[in-house]
């Protein structure tokens, strides 16, 4: 029985990234595959990500990046009835990314809806993908709790996180009835054992380059 759904971003999530290792390490969660991790389209990735939530029913959502911006666009759709919760973990910032490439601006416009789940937003102090103060924004708007990670990177494999022991402590307190604000903030900085230090991307702002290692 799946009660955990991972939803990549933009390229997918590479083999080391926490999502893929919860995957493995955890039979009761899966991951979202879409058809085209190089271009996103709103509407083909969320009508994949809706047949996984017709599929299992009662999951929470364990979105990265452009994942937690589509998990926001469910917000007015039906579908949302079927997800239990949310964990979204370093959103990515849209409109930085669509004046980049127009590619990304099919994701704009899902700030403003609350949304119809109970949800955390994690984020980091220097994430070269998302001001802290605008992803307190996002968590505002939708009704989400917020958790600081503290100068985390993206939270992905170039800012040290592999394995990410409270990426499920979090994901159950989402779950669960009581606040999503009582899970562990601080233990989840890069530095963990479990978290080898990597080399971050010399040019997180080499748009190309930067955006496969960073928004992986």
């Amino acid at each position: 029985m799946i009660r955990t759904l991972l939803v990549p971003g933009y390229r997918g999530s590479e083999p080391e990234h926490w999502q893929r290792l919860w995957a493995i390490d955890d039979p009761e969660a899966g991951v979202v595959e879409q058809d085209d991790w190089h271009r996103p389209h709103l509407s083909e990735w969320l009508h994949r990500l809706e047949s996984y939530l017709v599929a299992t029913p009662g999951v929470v959502l364990v979105a990265h990046s452009l994942g937690c911006i589509l998990v926001a666009h469910l917000a007015q759709r039906p579908a949302a009835a079927h997800v239990a919760g949310a964990l979204l973990v370093a959103p990515a910032d849209v409109d930085f990314l669509a004046k980049h490439d127009r590619l990304f601006g099919e994701f704009d416009g899902a700030l403003d809806h609350p949304l119809p789940f109970r949800s955390t937003v994690v984020a980091s102090r220097n994430d070269p993908f998302m001001t802290f103060a605008r992803a307190k924004r996002h968590a505002e708007a939708w009704g989400s709790a917020l958790v600081d990670l503290g100068p985390a990177g993206h939270i992905n494999v170039a800012s040290g996180f592999g394995q990410w022991p409270d990426g499920p402590i979090l994901a159950d307190g989402v779950r669960s009835t009581r606040p999503c604000s009582s899970a562990p903030r601080a233990a989840s900085s890069p530095s963990h054992p479990h978290q080898p230090r990597l080399p971050r991307p010399t040019n997180p702002w080499t748009f190309r380059a930067g955006l496969a290692d960073a928004a992986e």
